[in-house]
């Protein structure tokens, strides 16, 4: 049984389709991108997932249950792009307040405070107001306060906008430890590279509508498109042949796209038979960025290679 499960949502603002019809996934323990261009729908999927719209259609379900939002609010932390704390209160107090907020009593609150500032290196804030930290610090707060609860869900919405390389990598093990303690993660960025680094799964949403949905090495396999990276020296004489075509070359570093009908062996058989000696053959999947472009504005994923010979 899933943690997570949507089926068919759907929310319009007058005339504007914002979520249309959306159905999707998500096991225990996994961490999942959500991805889409600016208005694609991304915020209102997740407000609806967090019980604050309710869908027009629709319903949402967790560990097989219909979604209450009155009962179920604790179970989720949410973690909005635009940030949420007193500018004015001690940190120390707003984290206790908003963790009993979740349901935990002030002194379960208090000790789960006190243990994740420990692990962040936090401690001498407590009696600092947000307004004394940098963009970063309260990056890090925001994310304490998101997951103190110990939610089973937790939506992460740009968690690393303003963070130095340090404190990214300190909330990305988090990410890490609390998905294989169980947490179920949706994380959504425009930071492409992040996603390949982070998530297991990821959708793809566009003008309201589920474009993608899959694991990542599912997807990536999906868009490929024959191309490979060959090293060798010294090359053939002649690089003209009927079962590949040479994209690039630069130092022995050929990029090429093999016809469809011939094998990567062939190419091998190829230079080989020229006697080259080969140190890499590696074949090139396309990045998430190339794969979100190509959907997204229906360009070809391998378009930043140019064919050098006909």
């Amino acid at each position: 049984m899933s943690m997570l499960e949507v089926f068919h949502l759907k929310k319009y603002f007058a005339t504007q389709k914002a979520v249309d019809d959306i159905s999707f996934k998500l096991e225990q323990g996994t961490i999942f991108g959500l991805l889409g261009p600016n208005g694609a729908g991304k915020t209102t999927l997740i407000r609806m997932i967090t019980g604050i719209f309710y869908p027009d259609e629709g319903n949402i379900m967790l560990n097989g249950k219909k979604f209450n939002p009155d009962n179920d609010a604790h179970r989720i932390g949410y973690m909005p792009e635009e940030r949420g704390l007193y500018k004015k209160m001690k940190i120390g107090e707003q984290a206790i307040y908003l963790a009993q907020l979740k349901g935990l009593s002030r002194a379960e609150a208090t000790a789960s405070v006190k243990k994740w500032f420990q692990r962040f290196e936090m401690q001498s804030w407590w009696n600092k107001k947000i307004e004394d930290l940098s963009k970063g610090m309260a990056q890090k707060l925001q994310f304490v306060i998101t997951v103190l609860h110990e939610p089973e869900l937790i939506i992460l919405d740009e968690p690393f906008s303003g963070l130095d390389p340090i404190n990214a990598n300190l909330i990305k093990d988090e990410i890490f430890r609390l998905a294989a303690n169980g947490s179920s993660i949706i994380f959504s960025t425009h930071r492409m590279e992040q996603v390949e680094e982070i998530c297991d799964h990821i959708i793809l949403i566009n003008k309201g509508q589920k474009i993608l949905d899959g694991r990542i090495s599912d997807v990536k396999q999906q868009f490929k498109e024959n191309l490979f990276r060959i090293t060798a020296r010294p090359l053939p004489e002649n690089l003209s042949n009927n079962f590949f075509d040479l994209l690039t070359q630069h130092d022995g570093i050929l990029t090429l796209r093999i016809k469809e009908g011939h094998t990567p062996n062939e190419v091998l058989e190829y230079f080989i038979g020229g006697k080259s000696s080969i140190s890499d053959f590696t074949e090139l999947l396309p990045s998430l960025n190339e794969i979100f472009i190509k959907l997204v504005e229906g360009t070809s994923v391998s378009r930043q290679f140019q064919t050098i010979q006909s």
